[in-house]
């Protein structure tokens, strides 16, 4: 099965909007890569104190505990779509809105530990997910938000949405650190 895993999916798997998560992924195993950027995240994060996890890097952005928490909305939504579609179900999927969940996540009453706790939680359920899924079911196709998507773009959707923020969090959040 390693082989379907190191498949990169095709422009026409995936709307547009996603090209650039799926590129940030690295070649290889997108399963590897799942698991890496839970490593990344957890030796980027491990040691913000709560100030840093509640301020925004400007006027009308996302503190950095809700772009954490929306990377788990993000991640289990990715995950709940790769799952219905790798099972054959054919039901159009719905969009959603991440910028109406942030505001209604509670994010900023949480701690830092208990937010990267739930992600490295969902992001374990997210591999064991992918690891599971038969062969054939990687290239199935299903429909969300009008668009077709495979289970393949899924995981590598996930694993660069992930790589995308803690890019954003390392640049713009982490960069705020002791001013």
């Amino acid at each position: 099965m390693p082989d379907v895993r190191q498949q990169r999916p095709t422009a026409d798997e995936y709307a547009a909007f996603y090209a650039g998560y799926v590129s940030q992924v690295p070649d290889g195993d997108v399963v590897e890569a799942l698991i890496g950027g839970a490593e990344i995240m957890a030796a980027l994060l491990h040691d913000v104190d709560e100030e840093a996890g509640n301020r925004a890097y400007a006027p009308g952005k996302w503190t950095l505990k809700e772009v954490l928490l929306h990377c788990a909305d993000a991640e289990r939504i990715f995950a709940y779509r790769a799952l219905r579609i790798a099972r054959g179900d054919t039901t159009l999927l719905p969009g959603w809105d991440e910028n109406a969940y942030a505001p209604k996540s509670g994010a900023t009453a949480r701690t830092m530990g208990s937010l990267l706790d739930e992600m490295e939680s969902v992001r374990d359920a997210t591999v064991t997910l992918f690891q599971g899924f038969p062969e054939e079911a990687w290239a199935r196709i299903g429909n969300a938000n009008g668009q077709p998507i495979s289970v393949r773009a899924l995981a590598w959707i996930c694993a660069g949405h992930l790589l995308h923020h803690l890019q954003v969090v390392q640049d713009r959040y982490l960069a705020l650190r002791g001013q």
